[in-house]
């Protein structure tokens, strides 16, 4: 069964390695680039595991995995630039499943990776529903599925990454920049200014009239927020 992977590694050269590789191998894949993106990310969208690079900006990996462990049992596998005997076992004692040392290959990530969810049971189909709904907009992470008020929506990998976020934490006032960290696994090249570009194109396709938004409303100044209870 496939699952929904968290990656959090600041190299985007490496972390878009890792996402293909998790795409290629029937995952879903969310990729953040700092350690308080991470953590962000990890309460919005409940993943099944977090490969979770240890040089993080912001907060470095260490703080990630002591704060998630604190807070959840989401399964964490470290990976680490630095071999430092020391480094591993501190990693391992706050409660990291499994490492890897860079370089590495990723056949022997996805292999790993495989065998942490198998070990935690996150793959095994005795999972939860994992389709998000609020505001009459449903998400399933795990087929790349959209539908609102029932009917299919077809979206890019980058609306679909702002939805997910929003449809997660619906009232919640999203900034710019943070709806463009949403798509940073999926489209490197945008800018803040895209992000009005792909709101435009979701209300298009979930709004009965995108000219007087119901759902995805501006907030002047601020950004942007889907109005609308969960279910």
């Amino acid at each position: 069964m496939c699952a929904h992977v968290l990656v959090a590694e600041d190299d985007e050269m490496q972390a878009e390695l890792i996402r293909r590789s998790l795409l290629s191998e029937g995952h879903t894949a969310t990729v953040v680039h700092d350690g308080s993106a991470a953590l962000d990310a990890a309460r919005r969208l409940r993943p099944d595991l977090v490969v979770l690079d240890l040089m993080l900006p912001v907060i470095d990996g260490f703080g990630v995995c002591r704060v998630l462990r604190r807070d959840d049992d989401i399964p964490v596998l470290m990976l680490t630039a630095r071999s430092a005997e020391d480094d591993v076992l501190l990693g391992l004692e706050l409660g990291a499943d499994d490492y890897m040392t860079k370089p590495y290959s990723p056949r022997e990530l996805m292999a790993r990776i495989r065998t942490v969810l198998r070990r935690s049971g996150r793959a095994d189909g005795r999972r939860e529903d994992p389709v998000i709904r609020a505001a009459g907009i449903a998400v399933d992470p795990e087929r790349h599925e959209v539908r609102c008020d029932g009917a299919a929506v077809e979206c890019t990998p980058a609306e679909f990454e702002i939805l997910l976020a929003m449809v997660a934490e619906p009232e919640r006032v999203f900034s710019r920049r943070q709806l463009l960290e949403c798509t940073r696994g999926t489209d490197r090249a945008s800018t803040e200014r895209a992000v009005d570009v792909h709101i435009m194109n979701l209300r298009r396709k979930t709004e009965a009239d995108p000219r007087r938004p119901a759902r995805l409303l501006t907030v002047f100044g601020v950004g942007y927020k889907l109005s609308g209870g969960r279910g």
